[in-house]
């Protein structure tokens, strides 16, 4: 029964950043997905009550390790260990977001760094999948990422919003996955 709980952490990661991320909107209407970066709304220098922001993203990142623990209980291979080991990391450094919030020095490098690792973690699970949705689908995923770092894009927080949505993409794929699978097992 625990393991049932566990694999909703990453949709659950989802939804609860975009709450946090709405609340801090709701809190400072001059933010615009077209001019600022989401990092704004945490920087104590520009957003009204930057603790949301950044509560929300250690919060996020809570969410997110968990569910590396679950890829990692779920793996059926040493590949998809070492991916779900990298979505761990990748966790550490999101919560890392909200403690180097925009503004400070570190902040860039834990944010780039956060993304690095989840989409290493997801192509290396995915690469290790018997199933072919989840290996095509990561590897998709991973592409789709590199190509948004070489995107001009109109502003900062459209450009983390598309790798934010690819990150929740493969939560989904991994979970259409994951139940595909386990009915698959209760069939046998």
């Amino acid at each position: 029964m625990e393991r049932e709980r566990l694999r909703y952490s990453g949709i659950l990661a989802g939804a609860v950043y975009w709450l946090f991320v709405a609340w801090s909107i709701s809190r400072n209407r001059w933010f615009s997905f077209f001019h600022n970066a989401l990092s704004d709304l945490g920087d104590p220098s520009k957003a009204t009550s930057p603790w949301i922001y950044n509560y929300g993203l250690i919060v996020t990142g809570i969410f997110v390790f968990v569910f590396s623990i679950y890829l990692i209980i779920a793996s059926e291979n040493k590949l998809q260990t070492v991916g779900g080991a990298y979505v761990s990391i990748s966790a550490i450094f999101l919560a890392l977001i909200g403690v180097y919030h925009g503004g400070t020095r570190p902040h860039v490098f834990v944010s780039t760094y956060f993304f690095v690792q989840f989409f290493l973690g997801a192509i290396l699970y995915g690469l290790g999948s018997g199933r072919k949705a989840l290996r095509y689908g990561s590897a998709l995923v991973f592409l789709l990422a590199l190509f948004g770092t070489f995107f001009d894009w109109p502003s900062v927080a459209l450009g983390e919003t598309y790798e934010i949505i690819l990150v929740m993409a493969f939560t989904l794929l991994f979970l259409q996955g994951d139940e595909r699978f386990q009915h698959l097992e209760r069939d046998k």
